[in-house]
């Protein structure tokens, strides 16, 4: 059973993470030399992806009819490709049904410096690989840490968003957040939430454009990616035997027994 202290709070039965669709940078890495980078507009396909998206997410969470007081409240990072995500996920959503939109400048995309030329960020791109991936830091813009930081920061606001009640939480119907944001800032999101160490957060593959992570509330009032997703996709996506233990163990759990049990 979930805590009284959780009942109150009427946590979210899910949060989803989900990067944008492919946009002209994925496409050309050229685009970022002449283009800001929160300016790079989506691709056709990108809006198509987007537009898919959008109707898988309604599976999810409306469980393919099955559920029928659902509500979707929607952060979204402040980058056109983004927002453009949004406007075709929002396809998918009866009015009714989304209680709130808020573009969030916290989960917006790793800074990499202004304009960015081909050659040099290349090379940039190789010392990052020799240096670390989570601890480089790029000229005039962030390391992964960095956005670690934000995004801690964001997580703290989004708890007192459901403390206080600011998501319209209907006390009869299950919330879900979706976060639209970029690969590695939904990846540090996922670190930081389950506590994952750098080393682990070292192996994890990105998501595709326009792929989710489903993080759902388990019975026992923790969230897990187990239940949604398979162990063969927790493994294709980076997580190791023990961390995939963690996730099925989260499914169940009880938040009392954290330091009696945890795997």
């Amino acid at each position: 059973m979930v805590q009284e202290q959780d009942r109150k709070r009427h946590l979210p039965k899910r949060i989803i993470l989900i990067r944008h669709g492919e946009s002209q940078g994925n496409l050309d890495d050229s685009a970022y030399t002449r283009t800001p980078d929160y300016k790079i507009p989506l691709t056709q396909v990108g809006l198509d992806q987007a537009e898919a998206a959008g109707r898988r997410i309604h599976d999810v969470v409306s469980e393919n009819g099955r559920s029928k007081n659902w509500k979707v409240y929607i952060y979204v990072s402040p980058y056109e490709r983004t927002r453009s995500t949004l406007r075709m996920i929002g396809r998918s959503f009866p009015r009714g049904r989304v209680i709130g939109v808020r573009e969030e400048c916290r989960v917006r995309e790793q800074d990499f410096g202004n304009f960015q030329v081909e050659e040099r960020m290349r090379a940039i791109k190789e010392t990052r690989e020799r240096f670390g991936r989570f601890f480089f830091r790029f000229p005039d813009g962030e390391s992964a840490a960095d956005v670690f930081d934000r995004v801690s920061n964001f997580m703290e606001s989004m708890w007192r968003d459901i403390d206080m009640k600011r998501l319209n939480q209907d006390a009869n119907a299950d919330i879900n957040l979706v976060i639209i944001s970029h690969g590695l800032t939904s990846r540090v999101f996922l670190m930081k939430w389950f506590k994952w160490t750098v080393e682990q957060f070292e192996h994890l593959s990105n998501l595709g454009n326009c792929e989710c992570r489903v993080m759902q509330l388990g019975s026992g009032g923790e969230y897990s990616l187990a239940i949604h997703h398979s162990d063969e996709e927790l493994e294709r996506w980076g997580l190791s035997a023990e961390m995939i233990a963690d996730q099925r163990w989260r499914a169940t759990a009880t938040r009392g027994a954290w330091n009696d049990s945890c795997p």
